[in-house]
């Protein structure tokens, strides 16, 4: 991300007026100092803006303008975490709700994305196979994924198996259609020189078309992972033993308003952790990639 903030306030300050003679050096410097000016810009205004948000919340519920009972309160959420974390759940640990949430999720994440890469990779190299499955896809995804959780739990039981299912189902309709269009939009120059250059059809997907469909499929891995925690969720709330889908639903079960939003905010924050994750493993795999202007405006 700092390199990219770099590019951006490089060419920002290329197009200014420099005197005769100004170097390189004293170019870099001054984009360093606007990169690092917009990192403070961006910072301030995400914290104000949280800020403005919770005192706006905490106030109105001080004031009586909405009932704490059924919207809590910052502070009472707050509270109710540090309870969790220090006391634990009514229902255990909350660290071991938390692990069960995220081993359901972790996996059905990555399975669905291995999946969801493979066949929409072959998929869209195979316009025969395409063809005949397209109608097959489009109606399992038709299916809404909350009906699929009692099935689930039906079939595989209350335990890990039923909510990692659930998770890869979430995750691999977005990474294929990701996966498959990606391969659809290679470049077709880039193809027909490789092919020129005599590169078997192995060698042309996973040296041409696998790489130029990275930035479709990282743009779904980005989104997907946050699906795969909703899957294993739902699952939870059907029907589990252990999770912080448990915990809203015994929360909602008390009318225990700050319970539930301190599960929200536990799930926001895996998921924001999960990713800058996503974002690292991204711009480790995909250097050669150009930063799009628009990610650093």
């Amino acid at each position: 991300m700092k390199e990219a903030e770099m590019t951006d306030a490089t060419i920002n300050i290329s197009a200014a007026n420099f005197r005769p003679g100004t170097s390189d050096a004293e170019i870099e410097a001054a984009a360093a100092r606007a990169a690092a000016h917009r990192r403070r810009t961006v910072l301030f205004w995400r914290l104000g803006i949280l800020v403005a948000f919770l005192g706006s919340w905490e106030f109105a519920g001080r004031m009586g303008w909405i009932d704490p009972f059924f919207y809590a309160m910052p502070s009472t959420i707050a509270g109710r975490l540090y309870e969790w974390m220090t006391e634990g759940t009514s229902e255990g640990p909350l660290w071991y709700h938390l692990y069960v949430t995220m081993e359901e999720s972790v996996l059905g994440f990555v399975t669905g994305s291995v999946a969801g890469i493979i066949i929409g990779v072959a998929l869209g190299r195979n316009r025969m196979a395409a063809d005949i499955f397209s109608i097959y896809i489009k109606l399992i995804n038709s299916i809404p994924r909350v009906v699929l959780a009692p099935i689930f739990i039906m079939i595989l039981g209350l335990g890990l198996a039923s909510k990692v299912a659930l998770a890869f189902v979430m995750v691999f309709f977005v990474v294929f259609h990701n996966a498959f269009q990606g391969v659809r939009e290679a470049d077709r120059a880039m193809i027909a020189n490789a092919r020129i250059l005599g590169a078997s059809d192995w060698q042309l997907t996973r040296s041409v078309i696998v790489p130029s469909a990275m930035s479709w499929i990282f743009a779904s891995l980005h989104v997907s992972f946050g699906f795969a925690i909703i899957g294993a969720i739902v699952g939870e709330f059907v029907g589990s033993r252990f999770g912080i889908g448990l915990l809203i639903n015994i929360a909602k079960g008390s009318f225990d308003a700050a319970g539930m939003y301190a599960a929200i905010v536990i799930v926001m924050v895996v998921a924001l952790g999960a990713e800058y994750l996503m974002t690292l493993v991204e711009n480790r795999l995909a250097k050669w990639r150009p930063q799009p202007l628009h990610e650093t405006q």
